[in-house]
């Protein structure tokens, strides 16, 4: 059997090397004025902005950097302003810009406006985060990062960010071996807890230690935008990708759940959002982002047949 081919990619970690200055400056005025439009569309939406106090619940351990003074600056003003004026300020005063395109970014965005206030758990803590959270006022936003020092950094610099830290067991490199073994070995069957993933030891691709506010709500939307996945040692997003259509095949409440999977350029997330997530469900995308819009499914643990 071949092994799989993965395209090259630059040897950086894109959430925390920023572009520099010069080279970011033509970038951000088209950014900066799709941000201050939806900004002031969320404004005339919400009127008022409540800030959720930061998790107490984060599962970091390491120490962070401290905070520049203007950094600091912009950490304190979440106790007086509204998130959305905050969020506008950072983007405006800050080199590093969100991963994604204005395209990409929008056509999320039109999803969050349409059914906000709602759950929205986020794959990846980047320097998107921010802007992610003040697109769903009053909802619930959660990310889940790889890198602990990363996190404790992040929230330090942005209290109002919900988050913990997520340890993958996965290769890039076992990416095809799990889709060709996962019927067998991650049938639900003698589970300790009703949940699919939760404590599944057997299946290498269920995330079976989350917290347990991940099991126990059903998400509207989930962003897959992490962890890395450009070299051989990286995790690689193949348990993201499994564990999130379990999620949405498992949904309890009424309604569908909207997926939103980055990256999708590269070989491994693109045949597995074939295999897991289903080209059936598929409502769209634009350049690296595809949208699929997932209904729960009647018995969500039996994929003796596959997903799709």
């Amino acid at each position: 059997m071949q092994p799989w081919l993965y395209k090259p990619f630059q040897p950086t970690h894109k959430k925390k090397h920023p572009l520099s200055p010069s080279s970011a400056a033509p970038r951000l005025l088209p950014l900066l004025a799709a941000i201050f439009a939806a900004t002031i569309l969320l404004l005339l939406l919400f009127r008022r902005v409540l800030i959720a106090p930061a998790g107490t619940d984060l599962c970091v351990s390491a120490s962070a950097e401290p905070l520049s003074a203007s950094e600091a600056a912009i950490a304190a003003e979440f106790e007086v302003t509204p998130l959305t004026l905050v969020t506008l300020l950072h983007y405006a005063t800050a080199h590093a810009q969100p991963q994604q395109s204005k395209g990409e970014i929008r056509r999320s965005l039109e999803i969050l406006q349409s059914i906000a206030p709602c759950n929205f758990l986020v794959f990846g803590l980047g320097h998107d985060s921010l802007m992610w959270d003040s697109f769903n006022p009053r909802g619930t936003t959660l990310f889940l990062e790889e890198d602990p020092k990363w996190t404790l950094s992040a929230i330090k610099r942005f209290p109002v960010l919900r988050a913990h830290t997520v340890r993958y067991t996965t290769r890039l490199t076992d990416a095809r071996s799990l889709l060709s073994s996962y019927k067998q070995d991650c049938l639900s069957a003698n589970l300790p807890t009703s949940h699919p993933l939760k404590s599944n030891w057997r299946c290498k691709l269920a995330l079976s230690q989350l917290p347990n506010n991940v099991y126990d709500r059903d998400w509207d939307v989930i962003m897959i935008d992490g962890p890395r996945g450009y070299f051989d040692e990286a995790p690689g997003r193949m348990a993201v990708i499994y564990s999130v259509a379990m999620m949405a095949r498992g949904r309890r409440k009424s309604g569908v759940t909207h997926v939103f999977l980055h990256d999708i350029d590269r070989e491994v997330e693109k045949e597995y959002a074939k295999e897991f997530l289903c080209m059936k469900f598929r409502v769209g995308g634009i350049r690296k982002l595809w949208h699929f819009v997932i209904p729960p499914t009647v018995n969500a643990s039996d994929i003796s047949r596959g997903f799709c």
